[in-house]
């Protein structure tokens, strides 16, 4: 058995070419580390123990993993951040297994980025150096939040996790996990939620005299940092009056736009992982080559020198999230729904149908790029360009379950703005209504052979209630104002919607794409 060629790793110190294994499988560990670079992995060469604790993360799932993680990796490496070291934090049940994961490997995890070629480039991640899971030990962690040393929590809580009313903006209030937290810090017991967690420690190091820490959200929202200032600060209001007004002064919440396809960890990426390498990683990451992020510089304690490894540090962030939420982000939604009725599970595999690729650039041009303020220094044919190869690239394997996930939170977010600013400038929005009408159809919860659909999302059983009653009211899905506000109202956008949903119901998926991409009348 032989391990892949790793592209990039020309370094000797980071990992060596392509070597015979023995037979012995490699068990990822620090003691391990020299192996697995002679098994053609790049792994750290700094010294993980002289690595301090500055961040807090919340959310550490594959993306944090495959984006800040790696970034903060890139700059130990570099001897540039060895006092930005990752405490990873979880307080939901499902993040046991990333706890146990990571605890039984040294925190240490491998990346791989697939190339569309087939190339791949491996290598052991090391910037995260403990994990604290909340229900193991509330106050052990409520502590380490209030250490000097933490001055940055991050997030990927995903777009659900920063509790918003899709249609209003505001914080919702009557979550049952959220009223017990509120109670909780007013009685000055320990919280449960992140936002329990991170008001108490500000609460504590505002009492102490201990400064802030920012605040730094990396999920895919608009204005994700002002999202999340609003939403914690609400909910620090439902606690302090006077707390609420502290964190509005003293605490940074920094705009950020992150960008690389990461899909969900699966055993075959185990298996390949283990099969051309013979390393055993318990929770491998894989992505695409591409990266982006693109930070406002609004921090209140310091940061890592971020923009020595490939982040742009900017004043003012919202041009460059425009473009990636309205143009890959919403471009996934159209490949999602329609890709699953039509029978297709992967992405790439979607994107083999011209059709579908043609019908996406469509969207692009004539509805998500009318829709961005100008852009200086992007060329947005090339990016667009670069979008359909990214959607297009086999060695990623995303699925489109993936893709088609949480769009309750995602849609309002990402395609309805577009629509909105549209319908205001006159610009179209038949491409954009015809992706809400897939989104509705999907949601009644079976494609076109009669296979069932599992839909993720915390409106499942709302939202397929809804969809099981179009065909004796088409609108009913779009009367959700919680969802469109009042879009239902205006004809402009019921028109393009109800041909789309009629087509689909009538004609097919891949039928209505084809009469998208050409431009037809559907």
């Amino acid at each position: 058995m032989t391990a892949s060629t790793t592209a990039g790793n020309s370094d000797p110190r980071r990992g060596g070419p392509t070597v015979a294994l023995s037979a012995q499988n490699l068990a990822l560990s620090a003691q391990n580390l020299a192996e697995a670079a002679d098994r053609g992995i790049a792994v750290p060469t700094y010294d993980r123990s002289a690595v301090r604790p500055g961040i807090v993360h919340f959310g550490v799932g594959g993306f944090h993993r495959a984006h800040m993680a790696m970034v903060l990796d890139d700059l130990m490496e570099a001897g540039l951040a060895a006092d930005w070291g990752i405490v990873g934090a979880g307080v939901l049940p499902h993040d046991v297994g990333m706890r146990d994961a990571l605890a039984g490997q040294d925190h240490l995890y491998t990346l791989t980025l697939k190339h569309p070629d087939g190339a791949k480039e491996r290598r052991v991640i090391g910037s995260i150096i403990d994990y604290r899971f909340g229900p193991d030990d509330p106050a052990g962690l409520l502590d380490l939040l209030t250490d000097p040393t933490i001055r940055i929590v991050s997030l990927t809580v995903t777009e659900g996790g920063y509790n918003v009313n899709p249609v209003t903006g505001d914080f919702i209030t009557d979550e049952p996990a959220i009223a017990a937290d509120v109670e909780a810090l007013r009685a000055g017991a320990l919280p449960a939620t992140v936002f329990g967690y991170v008001v108490a420690a500000l609460r504590q190091r505002r009492e102490a005299g201990t400064p802030a820490f920012t605040v730094q959200s990396c999920d895919n929202i608009s204005e994700n940092g002002e999202v999340a200032a609003k939403m914690f600060t609400a909910f620090a209001r439902l606690v302090d009056d006077e707390l609420a007004d502290w964190i509005e002064t003293n605490v940074a919440f920094p705009n950020s736009m992150v960008d690389r396809i990461t899909p969900a960890t699966t055993d075959d990426d185990r298996a390949d992982l283990l099969n051309e390498t013979g390393v055993v990683d318990a929770w491998p990451v894989v992505a695409e080559p591409f990266f982006q992020w693109v930070l406002e510089d609004a921090f209140t304690d310091g940061r890592p020198p971020y923009e020595r490894a490939r982040v742009q540090v900017v004043t003012d962030v919202r041009p460059y999230e425009h473009m990636k939420l309205r143009l890959l982000n919403s471009g996934h939604q159209g490949l999602a729904y329609f890709g699953l009725l039509a029978g297709y599970t992967y992405a790439h595999e979607a994107m083999e149908n011209p059709d579908i690729a043609t019908y996406l650039r469509r969207y692009m041009d004539d509805e998500g790029t009318p829709s961005l303020a100008p852009l200086p220094g992007i060329d947005l044919e090339e990016y667009k360009d670069t979008l359909i190869e990214r959607f297009s690239n086999p060695e990623i394997r995303d699925t489109l379950a993936r893709l088609g996930a949480e769009s309750s939170d995602r849609i309002p977010k990402w395609l309805l703005p577009v629509v909105r600013d549209n319908l205001a400038s006159g610009h179209p929005v038949e491409v954009a209504a015809a992706i809400c009408a897939s989104w509705a159809r999907y949601a009644e919860g079976h494609d076109e052979t009669g296979g069932r659909f599992t839909i993720v999302d915390r409106y499942a059983e709302k939202l397929q209630a809804v969809a099981g009653t179009q065909d004796t009211d088409p609108l009913a899905f779009i009367r959700q104002k919680q969802f469109f506000g009042d879009l239902a109202e205006d004809p402009r956008f019921t028109e393009p919607y109800l041909a789309a949903l009629t087509s689909l119901h009538e004609r097919g998926a891949k039928e209505t794409v084809r009469r998208l991409a050409a431009g037809e009348a559907l």
